[in-house]
């Protein structure tokens, strides 16, 4: 009888999920006011998306607190109102900034597809204060760099809290969103995050073994009636910036730069985006995250400038992210000096028009002239890059490039090896119907002066993904011509395969939700020197997520390295590099991330072993404590302990970096981010006012300061930047 049960109910729910759940939205004429009641008649004739189902601590159950999610529309409008069911009002909401993230605090969060293609999404959500998040989401949810959270758009949300509920408003213009005109259906899903329950929630149900914002997994919202073309306003950004600061190293006298500028934003026919910026200040007020470097590689830091980030997938998810990404929109804006530090390289104009042309095709255009430098040798440059990208299967695409750097007047000083750099190239990105395989298989070519061969780059992965199995395979090839000026290529002259195989386990009791075993040999080799092995690192990991979200894990690194060139692993100011030759180390670490509901919560990471001929102690750590809503602040911390033997250096490595954050209401922003750096000889201040006097709209008022820390706390240089943006939709 037990075995018969079990599988009627695997039977019932195996045809649950097969069915594509949905829900009306209505058309209406009548007025709603954003007041967080949803007392309007046209909100009891909506019928409700409900019946979530839990994702963690488990997919099989539903949801023990079911939100009910209803939708009307005019013309104009999308509104949206929720009520979110909790077993009480002790709701956890870190901060008032815009933009939170959504694990370890309450939230409901919306994901929209719009051209019902599984591949790209807009995400808006909010939390019992009211507080507002948007996001674009590519690459069908099926990787957390997918997501972009730079994105903004103006929409407006009134949220109220009960003891055991709280309702959320929303009024999103249709404007927000691409889509066609006189479209019937969006495909949609929500995920709600109820920190008192310990659960995370979906509309459709999503197996475990796949991300919660994957967009295999989705329902549909239909329309009562066609969609009309939305009336899309034209956004101008205008920015004033005046900075007054001093160079100590130059010993230069204080100067001042003010500057002007701005974007324009437009949508034509309902589905294509088109900016452009002329004089843009993409100075953040924001500092990188500074890290402690031991390779022998250049790092990549992500894209925050708002230029760059609607459809930007469509442009940066070519090739292979980690090794050889043909464009990598940070390059525009900086260049080299005569000492080869990166120094901002101003943006004279610049134009990018993406999105879709019809149902099956996407395409982006984008053309960036760059301002000459003549003290520093840099040249005024053209940057372009053209792509398109083709529908197939359900959810599968294919797509096409083209880039171009090339100086637009002649230097003595410009070599000819310099002239121009080009690359093409085609990508096929295989995504099935449930996701269970995925894959990325990629053909570039480059073109440089006085470069005729071995200038390709190709790659394949791919994966297999079910609920006690993830398998990959995977590798890719870098010719030692390759050149991409506007990608980030990590080296060239490479062969490597990288294959992955994962077994997931389910526990029925216990503290442990999940927990896997994972091995991961990476092996390379250098084509040019007959396929000499250079590199290989295996690495053994098993994984834990227990019942309280906190999570576990061990890990052991097998490495080898050959190295061509001296390398000094240190940075320690003339320290002997150690010598070619090869090296063997292992090393066993652990990371433990605490339970992110608590006011005090943390992760901490140590690690142990051989590093090149010598040892390794490594501790990274960062702990975190709030007084929610209004304060918080966490400090991070990165320490490397180098002992090698002599004559070579040792090195204590600090990277410290706290930072405060104080939210005095939803408008009223004040951070402080300090970092220590011995390896880069910094200790640095950022401290930022933020005041958001309209929608979108900011006032910042901000203070940099940088030290020298190594032999004399001496001041680098110092700033204060006044920035003024201001979007306005006519």
């Amino acid at each position: 009888m037990k075995s018969l049960l079990k599988f009627i109910l695997l039977c019932t729910s195996s045809l649950m999920m097969a069915q594509t759940k949905s829900f009306e939205v209505k058309y209406i004429s009548e007025s709603i006011i954003l007041d967080g009641q949803l007392n309007e008649s046209s909100w009891s004739k909506a019928k409700p998306a409900t019946d979530f189902w839990n994702y963690f601590p488990t997919d099989s159950l539903q949801a023990k607190q079911q939100p009910v999610i209803k939708m009307l529309f005019d013309d104009t409008n999308l509104y949206i109102g929720i009520r979110v069911n909790a077993p009480g009002n002790e709701f956890i909401v870190p901060s008032l900034r815009r933009d939170f993230r959504a694990g370890g605090s309450d939230n409901i969060t919306l994901l929209f597809d719009t051209f019902n293609d599984g591949t790209n999404a807009f995400i808006f959500g909010s939390n019992p204060e009211g507080v507002q998040r948007e996001m674009l989401l590519s690459g069908g949810g099926t990787e957390l760099r997918g997501f972009n959270m730079a994105w903004d758009t103006k929409w407006r949300n009134e949220t109220v809290a009960h003891d055991d509920h709280y309702i959320s408003e929303w009024i999103i213009p249709l404007s927000a969103f691409k889509y066609r005109e006189g479209e019937t259906k969006w495909r949609f899903n929500s995920y709600h995050f109820d920190t008192q329950d310990n659960e995370n929630n979906t509309w459709v149900r999503i197996p475990q073994n796949q991300f919660i914002f994957n967009l295999a997994f989705m329902g549909d919202m239909i329309f009562e009636k066609p969609l009309g073309k939305s009336k899309s306003p034209i956004s101008i950004i205008p920015y004033v910036n005046e900075l007054v600061g001093k160079d100590y190293e130059s010993d230069t006298p204080s100067s001042s730069d003010f500057k002007y500028g701005g974007d324009v934003k437009m949508t034509i026919n309902n589905s294509l985006n088109l900016d452009l910026t002329i004089n843009p200040d993409f100075s953040q007020v924001e500092v990188d995250q500074q890290v402690t470097n031991l390779t022998r590689f250049e790092v990549s830091l992500p894209e925050r400038r708002q230029f760059f980030i609607e459809n930007s997938d469509l442009f940066n998810d070519f090739g292979n992210a980690r090794d050889s990404n043909p464009f990598f929109s940070r390059r525009i804006g900086i260049a080299t000096d005569l000492d080869g530090n990166n120094i901002e390289n101003d943006i004279i104009a610049g134009v990018r028009l993406s999105g879709k042309l019809n149902n099956n095709m996407r395409i982006g255009i984008l053309n960036m002239q760059t301002a000459e430098d003549k003290t520093n040798e840099i040249a005024t440059t053209n940057n372009a890059l053209i792509t398109a990208q083709y529908k197939l299967f359900k959810r599968s695409n294919i797509s096409l490039m083209f880039i171009n750097k090339q100086a637009t007047k002649d230097y003595d000083f410009t070599s000819s090896d310099d002239r121009y750099n080009r690359v093409f190239g085609i990508d096929y990105r295989l995504a099935s119907e449930d996701n269970t395989w995925t894959g990325k298989y990629y053909f570039h070519k480059s073109f440089s002066p006085n470069v005729n061969s071995n200038d390709l780059s190709f790659g394949a992965s791919t994966e297999y993904n079910s609920r006690n199995y993830n398998i990959r395979l995977s590798g890719l090839f870098v010719g030692d011509n390759f050149r991409s000026d506007l990608g980030f290529i990590r080296r060239t002259d490479i062969f490597k395969i990288n294959p992955q195989f994962t077994r997931n386990f389910w526990p029925k009791k216990g503290p442990l939700q999940k927990h896997s075993f994972s091995i991961t040999p990476i092996f390379i080799w250098r084509p040019e020197l007959n396929f000499e092995n250079s590199d290989y690192t295996i690495i053994s990991r098993w994984e834990g997520s227990l019942q309280n979200t906190a999570n576990l894990n061990f890990e052991m690194f097998n490495r080898f390295i050959h190295l061509y060139d001296e390398f000094e692993p240190t940075g320690v100011e003339d320290a002997t590099p150690l010598p070619i030759g090869d090296y063997y180390a292992t090393t066993i670490g652990a990371s433990y991330r605490s339970d992110r509901r608590k006011i005090f919560n943390f992760s901490i990471n140590p690690s142990f072993g051989q590093f090149f001929n010598g040892n390794i102690f490594t501790l990274n750590a960062n702990l975190n404590y709030r007084i929610q809503p209004y304060f918080s602040t966490s400090i991070q911390l990165n320490y490397n302990n180098i002992n090698l033997p002599n004559p070579y250096s040792d090195a204590k490595l600090w990277l410290i970096g706290p930072r405060i954050d104080i939210t005095f209401n939803k408008n009223l922003f004040w951070a402080t981010f300090l970092q220590y750096n011995n390896q880069q000889d910094n200790f640095s201040v950022n401290t930022r006012l933020q005041w958001r006097f309209a929608p979108l709209s900011d006032l910042f008022l901000v203070y940099n300061d940088n030290y020298f820390v190594d032999n004399v706390f001496a001041p680098k240089t110092r700033s204060i930047n006044l920035k003024l943006t201001y979007w306005l939709n006519i």
